[in-house]
């Protein structure tokens, strides 16, 4: 009996990043380090803009005379483009390769990576299991069950774990709002980056005040509904999945509202707050706000 399950992520792309000066280039500009995609470990990251807001989001791996991004596909077209505009004279091309890979997500446990194949663990959370980057001529060895990307996505909103565009606007949200700091998304000690003074400062100065938590209720969600308590505007809700879903919240305003019993609302559906088991911030729940 099949053990694992695997889900083809058709959503997502890759970028090759090659030449003498890839490693720097990436380095100079991404928020997270690029010496930590060793011995197969993949690393999430972004490009910023100057302001400290998330342009693009991505995993990045080392595989060996070149950089691999893996990012949604429907960015790749953008994703070039701001990466050339960077280039300027360093000796670094980019390719995209989308239509050469495929790639999958395995969770409790995983099939044997065919050759050509890639696998590496989820950097954001253990618990999100494997990703694999196979040629397209390549068929995953047997041992897992196949499961939908709609089963990925349930699993990834269940443990907590942010996406970009699902739930959060790319280029109006700052890294730690999507909670990189918490997701092993930026180095906070690996020296500039576009935009690292922004996330630099809002780290030490703990001013975070949206995040994106873990949200339940006794009734199905809708993705883009408001979250309101009374006249208070809270947050909005990003992905869901039934009952469950992530919602970027102003933390100091549920907090209140929780205070006062007010109930928090998405729409005409109440909601509570979700603390993740991964996260060293606080979220204001009914039994932890006195």
């Amino acid at each position: 009996m099949a053990t694992c399950n695997i889900a083809e992520l058709t959503a997502r792309g890759i970028i090759k990043v090659s030449g003498g000066n890839a490693k720097k280039f990436l380095q100079d500009i991404v928020t997270n380090d690029v010496n930590k995609a060793v011995d197969g470990r993949g690393v999430h990251a972004g490009l910023l803009t100057p302001q400290g807001k998330i342009l693009f989001d991505f995993f990045l791996l080392d595989a060996g005379d070149h950089f691999l991004l893996e990012c949604a596909r429907e960015n790749i077209s953008d994703l070039i483009r701001r990466l050339t505009f960077y280039k300027l004279r360093a000796a670094v091309d980019f390719e995209d390769l989308s239509d050469s890979f495929r790639i999958w997500a395995a969770w409790n446990g995983a099939p044997e990576a065919p050759g050509g194949a890639i696998a590496y663990t989820d950097p954001r959370l253990e618990a999100l299991g494997v990703r694999i980057i196979a040629p397209v001529s390549r068929e995953l060895a047997a041992g897992c069950d196949a499961a939908s990307e709609d089963d990925y996505h349930r699993r990834r909103i269940a443990l907590g774990v942010p996406e970009a565009d699902k739930d959060y606007p790319l280029g109006d949200t700052f890294p730690h709002e999507a909670d990189y700091d918490q997701l092993a998304g930026v180095d906070f000690n690996k020296g500039c980056y576009v935009g690292q003074e922004v996330v630099s400062r809002m780290e030490h100065r703990g001013t975070a005040r949206k995040r994106i938590v873990p949200v339940r209720a006794n009734a199905p969600l809708t993705a883009g509904t408001k979250i309101t308590a009374g006249d208070a505007a809270i947050g909005i809700l990003g992905s869901v999945a039934g009952d469950i879903g992530l919602a970027m919240v102003r933390l100091d305003r549920a907090a209140k509202a929780i205070e006062d019993g007010r109930a928090l609302m998405a729409g005409d559906v109440e909601i509570d707050l979700v603390q993740p088991g991964w996260a060293d911030f606080s979220v204001p729940t009914k039994g932890a706000v006195k």
